[in-house]
């Protein structure tokens, strides 16, 4: 019968642990500047698994055989004011005109009412999405490639005074 290691029998002097740790500091830091309550990442024989919780616990897998919690600084809760932009049909959401390309809109950029935010792609053909509002992009609910259904949310502004 094998168990899994406990993470006070892990070998902290292990310069690889200090590393990730650091790694993952930054990938905490990442999750709650863009309101993310889950993350991971695969790079190699490390898999950093990261999730908000009530005691903002982050969980790390170092080579698959050993566990290592580290506590995190739980998460800004996610912005509820403002106005989401939602899509207006079913298909793939793309946050860019093109692959490779940057995205249409980012955290912080201004956008006007009319103005292209991303793509839908619906039975092959390309859709623009535009904003409905004019305000600063204050959260990005849907990611690259993801399939969304009509009234899925895409963006939140926070609106333009004359918006409100």
């Amino acid at each position: 019968m094998s168990t899994s290691p406990r993470a006070d029998s892990i070998d902290l002097s292990d310069s690889r642990l200090d590393n990730v740790a650091r790694t993952v500091r930054a990938l905490a830091e990442t999750m709650r500047s863009n309101g993310l309550t889950k993350l991971e990442v695969e790079v190699g024989d490390i898999h950093i698994r990261l999730r908000a919780g009530a005691g903002g616990e982050a969980k790390i897998v170092q080579n698959r055989t050993q566990e290592v919690l580290i506590a995190a600084t739980p998460l800004e809760p996610i912005r509820e004011s403002g106005h989401v932009v939602t899509a207006p049909m079913i298909g793939t959401f793309y946050t860019s005109a093109a692959p490779g390309e940057p995205p249409l809109v980012r955290l912080g950029d201004r956008v006007d009412a009319g103005q292209t935010i991303g793509i839908i792609e619906a039975m092959k053909i390309m859709n623009e999405i535009a904003s409905d509002r004019a305000g600063a992009v204050v959260e990005i609910l849907a990611n690259n490639a993801q399939p969304v259904e009509y009234g899925s949310p895409l963006l939140r502004l926070s609106l333009d005074e004359d918006e409100e």
